[in-house]
C-alpha cells in the first residue's frame, strides 16, 4: 500500500511539472526565438514578449560582425499610430535599441530589420511581436504565489488519484487542495495582479482576464468537491471531476486574454484633461 502511495505522488509530480512546462511554452509571454539567414551569416534571436519593472525594455540581437546594421520598428498596440523607427546601436557585435516603458498592461508591437551590405531581412515583420509591460512584483510575494498555485495543482492531481481507491486520506487531501488553491489563487493571485497591472481582479464579472477566470472556475469545481466530502455524498465523483477540471484549466496557456491597456481610451482622457487645462488657462488670462 505504501508503494502505491509513493507511485501516486510521483505521477502527480510528473503531471504537474509536464503541464506547467506546456503552459509556459505555449503562453503569450514566452519569448519569440528563431534564426535567420543574412548573406552567409546565420543569426539567432530571442525577442521578449513581457517586461516587468519601471525601466525601458532593451531589444538585443547578437550579430557576427559590425557590418550588420539593425533597425527597430515599434508602435502602441491596437492603435493607428505610425511606426517609430529606431536605428540600433552595434556595440561589440550586439545590436540594441530601446522600447520605452509603458504603463501597467500597456502593449507595444515591434519588429526588427537587419541589413548587411544592401541585403535586408526582417524579423517578425509579417506578424509583429507583442510585448506587454507590467509593474514589478516583490520577489517574496511572487515566490509564495508560484509555490502555492503549483502546490494546488499537485495536490489536486494527487487527491484525484486518491479518489480512485478506498483510503482514509481523501478528506485530508481535499482540505489541503482547497487551502493551497485559496492561498495561491484567491489571495496571492490578486496581490500579484495588483502589483503587476494595478487591479486585484480583472476576471468575471469585471473583465475577461483568462487567468483570473481560470482560478475562479477551478475554485468553484473544488468547492463542489469540498462540500461533497463534508456531506459524504458522491465525494469521489466530485473530486475526480474537480481534479480533471483543474488539469484542463492548468494547461491553458498562462496570461491568455490578460489585462490590456486601451490606448484609445487613454488618449481620450488625456485630450479631455488637456482641453480642461486650456480652458482654465484661458479664463486665468482673461
Amino acid at each position: 500500500m505504501r508503494r502505491k502511495n509513493i507511485l501516486f505522488w510521483i505521477l502527480a509530480i510528473l503531471i504537474t511539472v509536464a503541464s506547467a512546462f506546456y503552459q509556459k511554452m505555449t503562453g503569450p509571454t514566452y519569448p519569440v526565438k528563431g534564426e535567420i539567414q543574412l548573406n552567409s551569416n546565420t543569426i539567432q534571436y530571442k525577442l521578449y514578449t513581457s517586461h516587468g519593472g519601471d525601466e525601458n525594455h532593451l531589444v538585443k540581437i547578437s550579430v557576427p560582425n559590425k557590418s550588420i546594421a539593425g533597425t527597430l520598428f515599434w508602435k502602441r498596440y491596437k492603435t493607428n499610430d505610425e511606426y517609430i523607427v529606431v536605428p540600433m546601436e552595434n556595440i561589440a557585435s550586439e545590436l540594441s535599441a530601446i522600447l520605452p516603458h509603458q504603463p501597467p498592461a500597456g502593449k507595444l508591437q515591434y519588429y526588427v530589420k537587419l541589413n548587411d551590405n544592401g541585403n535586408e531581412v526582417s524579423i517578425s515583420a509579417g506578424e509583429p511581436i507583442i510585448i506587454r509591460f507590467k509593474g514589478a512584483v516583490p520577489t517574496g510575494i511572487l515566490i509564495i504565489h508560484v509555490i502555492t498555485i503549483f502546490g494546488a495543482m499537485l495536490l489536486s492531481t494527487r487527491t484525484g488519484f486518491e479518489a480512485l481507491r478506498k483510503e482514509k486520506n481523501l478528506k485530508k487531501l481535499t482540505y489541503w487542495t482547497m487551502g493551497f488553491l485559496i492561498i495561491g489563487g484567491l489571495i496571492f493571485g490578486p496581490i500579484v495582479q495588483k502589483y503587476a497591472f494595478g487591479a486585484y481582479w480583472t476576471g468575471f464579472p469585471y473583465g475577461t482576464d483568462l487567468t483570473d477566470n481560470k482560478t475562479l472556475i477551478a475554485f468553484i469545481g473544488w468547492l463542489f468537491a469540498f462540500v461533497a466530502v463534508i456531506k459524504s455524498k458522491q465525494e469521489k465523483v466530485w473530486i475526480i471531476f474537480a481534479a480533471i477540471l483543474m488539469f484542463v484549466i492548468f494547461i491553458i496557456p498562462h496570461s491568455m486574454m490578460g489585462s490590456e491597456l486601451d490606448y484609445n481610451k487613454l488618449d481620450k482622457v488625456k485630450t479631455k484633461i488637456e482641453s480642461a487645462d486650456n480652458k482654465t488657462d484661458s479664463l486665468t488670462i482673461q
